[in-house]
């Protein structure tokens, strides 16, 4: 209810600058470490197909379960927000990750692994909304561009830099030293959380509606499991045909969503679908997803596998061939971000979304003679175009909300964002599995070019989604 949220706000505002610039810092630090493990494990995956004797569209769940994970646990983060205090949400936060990175490194086999994953993106799906509504909270209109910025960072640098730590790590030791890294890191910023993260706030005794949280998970679980079942080969562990279970979490998602339309109308939804009301909320989140789609579906899996597996480089030359297209992306991250403070969101989404359209159709050309220089230059255009969209798309999203929707507008965006991700997981590495001439379960070059196509296809659909946006809403963004 707007009240809770006035009171909330009001205590977050109290705070000195420098303390606000301290909280955000140990988010931002903490919400790296986790995200990172999106897409560490991407490099990996032909490796771990060999070592957990599992086929190729049985272990991209490492990724996709992860992002699904996330999408089933964010609309929950309403609730969280409300019934526990910002401190206690990120310690539990940061407590979950740091048990599922153990049990990762631990695993004997595939399914331990796929639940200490499960464990890491339940600590990490709280830590998003966390991140966002903070800033929200604390940073006031005329800076969220700038900080928004350096969010990017996290949310999109550390799943693209993720396959080039994933590399190096791989070049000299087994997958298990990618958790084996990461836990001391995780296990430190809880300890810096749980000395510094000091911020409190008003709850009150929410009620969770537990037939929305598993409507959720049957809706997005079902269709997930549905589209990765398309590119399984004959026998390969899917026993239903895969638009049983697409059809009936597309069905689930209905009943959802005609829930929080009920339980809104007394402040009682798990998810208040009241954002969707603003125009520039859904043009926004429109392109948000048709992005992640890409980001996590080609740059993060398609690509790695048309190295190692049409070109033949190693897991440390692939790794080492999408970090120049990361730091792209990192780079730009603050700038854009005071670009949009100054001009609004539309000059620099628009020619972002045509460098990620022409991007992903330079893929689509690319076969087993394409030179490595030309496969990172390509990426590099397209993390650019990633760079220009995404900071202005995040803090347009959420800034033409009215104040006591903002936790409820963070939860959509990075449930979205997850969604798109695993969307664009399990629909890539589906068609090209599918279009492959070779063994089954095997994406060769074939394959991959037709999921490029694909991709292309996306972004031209995202470039002309880009269009919509408009420059007034960036002014209207700083009054709400």
């Amino acid at each position: 209810m707007p009240a809770p949220a006035t009171a909330t706000t009001t205590a977050g505002r109290e705070a000195p600058p420098p303390r606000s610039g301290l909280l955000i810092g140990v988010l931002v630090f903490s919400a790296f470490v986790m995200i990172l493990n999106e897409t560490i494990l991407s490099i990996a995956l032909r490796e771990l197909t060999v070592d957990l004797n599992v086929s190729t569209t049985t272990v991209q769940w490492l990724t996709s379960g992860f992002l699904l994970t996330m999408a089933v646990v964010i609309p929950t983060t309403g609730f969280l927000l409300e019934r526990f205090t910002p401190r206690q949400v990120f310690l539990a936060s940061l407590t979950t990750f740091s048990l599922g990175t153990l049990v990762s490194g631990l695993a004997p086999g595939f399914p331990v692994l796929l639940a200490g994953r499960v464990l890491q993106a339940g600590g990490t799906a709280v830590m998003l909304p966390l991140l966002m509504t903070s800033v929200m909270r604390l940073v006031p209109p005329h800076r969220r561009g700038a900080t928004m910025g350096t969010i990017t960072i996290v949310i999109a640098v550390a799943p693209a830099i993720g396959p080039t730590i994933g590399g190096a790590v791989l070049s000299s030791l087994s997958w298990r030293w990618m958790f084996w890294i990461v836990l001391p890191l995780a296990v430190t910023a809880l300890v810096i959380g749980a000395v510094w993260f000091g911020l409190d706030g008003r709850t009150r005794p929410v009620p969770l509606d537990l037939p929305s949280v598993l409507l959720s998970a049957a809706g997005f679980g079902g269709v997930l499991y549905g589209l990765s079942a398309f590119g399984a080969p004959a026998g390969g562990g899917h026993p239903l045909p895969p638009w049983i279970p697409i059809v009936a979490g597309a069905a689930a998602l209905a009943v959802f969503a005609w829930r929080q339309t009920r339980l809104q109308r007394d402040d009682r939804a798990l998810l208040d679908l009241r954002p969707f009301t603003h125009r520039g909320f859904v043009v926004a989140l429109v392109l948000t997803a048709l992005l992640f789609v890409c980001l996590l579906g080609v740059a993060s899996i398609m690509l790695p596998l048309y190295l190692q597996t049409v070109l033949h480089t190693s897991t440390f030359v692939s790794g080492l061939a999408v970090l120049p297209g990361g730091l792209a992306l990192g780079l730009l991250g603050r700038p854009v971000g005071a670009l949009f403070d100054r001009f609004g969101a539309r000059p620099l989404v628009i020619p972002g979304a045509l460098a990620m359209a022409v991007s992903l159709w330079l893929f689509a050309t690319l076969g087993a003679g394409s030179p490595l220089v030309a496969v990172i230059a390509s990426h590099v255009l397209l993390m650019a175009g990633f760079g220009f969209m995404m900071t202005p798309l995040m803090t347009e999203s959420l800034g033409v909300l009215p104040s006591h929707l903002h936790a409820h507008g963070s939860a959509i965006l990075a449930t979205l964002q997850q969604v798109a991700g695993a969307f664009g997981t399990a629909v890539f590495v589906s068609v090209a599995t599918l279009g492959s001439t070779g063994p089954a379960g095997d994406p060769d070059a074939n394959g991959l070019r037709t999921a490029f196509v694909v991709a292309g296809v996306v972004g031209v659909l995202a470039l002309i989604t880009s269009l919509f946006v408009r420059r007034a809403s960036a002014t209207g963004a700083t009054s709400s």
